[in-house]
């Protein structure tokens, strides 16, 4: 999938001998990509992960029971899983005990190497082991370790379905200048540099808050401060928390759906 194919894309850019990657996946044309860029692919998991010392599942939460109950890992071997929802505790159910693992969540701009992965480990990963995966998934864009589990459904939430509200507001930004008198071709110029470059000046010095680049832009009785009291007074503010709340609570109801339970 995409995700696959912008972690080892990332990799080989990086310098990785692509001969060193493998790739397993029942799809024949998806293989084919992958063999095309010199990575060896295989049609069987058991195959492909024979020696390997990082396997990273990249499956929708529904498969990810499946795929590992098929798998046969020896101790010194890392299971990285970008599976979202999927728990630790049922990653250790389904694979062999005392298995190191990893939980990841990247997202979409992984695409551009300009993604951000959260990563956490259980208490069988070593140190080197942790920092091999970090060096791995650096490959498509900036890792956070986070200390605490629960919080990569609030990664999930946060940057793993963030990409989509960006895209959202850009969708009806476009739309407000066509409805305006622009052009389509017009606004998407317009909306996607304005973009690109607040995500830029955002990043130039991250102590500013981006509350504070917002208020510099907003003069007293301006056209920017008109357009935030709209926003606030049908309380954008608070829908964009309760969107983000809601995916949160929907990244831990797929733990329950497709994962086991703690009890």
């Amino acid at each position: 999938g995409n995700m696959a194919s912008s972690i080892f894309g990332g990799l080989i850019k990086n310098g990785i001998d692509p001969t060193m990657i493998r790739v397993s996946d029942p799809d024949s044309l998806q293989r084919t990509k992958a063999s095309k860029l010199g990575i060896q692919t295989f049609k069987e998991n058991s195959d492909c992960i024979r020696e390997a010392g990082f396997i990273i599942i990249c499956v929708k939460p529904q498969l990810a029971k499946t795929v590992c109950k098929t798998l046969e890992l020896s101790n010194n071997q890392v299971l990285i899983s970008i599976a979202a929802g999927i728990s630790l505790l049922s990653l250790e159910n389904w694979l062999p005990g005392n298995q190191p693992i990893i939980r990841g969540m990247p997202n979409t701009p992984a695409l551009i190497q300009q993604g951000i992965t959260a990563l956490y480990a259980n208490d069988y990963t070593t140190q080197a082991q942790r920092t091999e995966a970090d060096k791995i998934l650096s490959a498509i864009g900036e890792t956070l370790w986070v200390d605490h589990e629960e919080k990569i459904d609030v990664v999930t939430a946060v940057s793993g379905s963030g990409p989509a509200y960006f895209f959202y507001l850009m969708e009806h930004m476009i739309e407000a200048g066509k409805e305006l008198g622009i052009t389509e071709e017009e606004a998407i110029q317009l909306t996607i540099q304005t973009a690109l470059g607040s995500a830029k000046l955002a990043s130039i010095d991250r102590s500013d808050h981006p509350r504070l680049l917002r208020q510099r832009v907003t003069s007293p009785g301006g056209t920017t401060q008109r357009a935030i009291e709209t926003f606030e007074a049908h309380k954008l503010n608070e829908i964009i928390k309760l969107g983000i709340k809601n995916a949160r609570n929907r990244s831990a109801d797929l733990s329950l759906e497709f994962g086991e339970s703690s009890e």
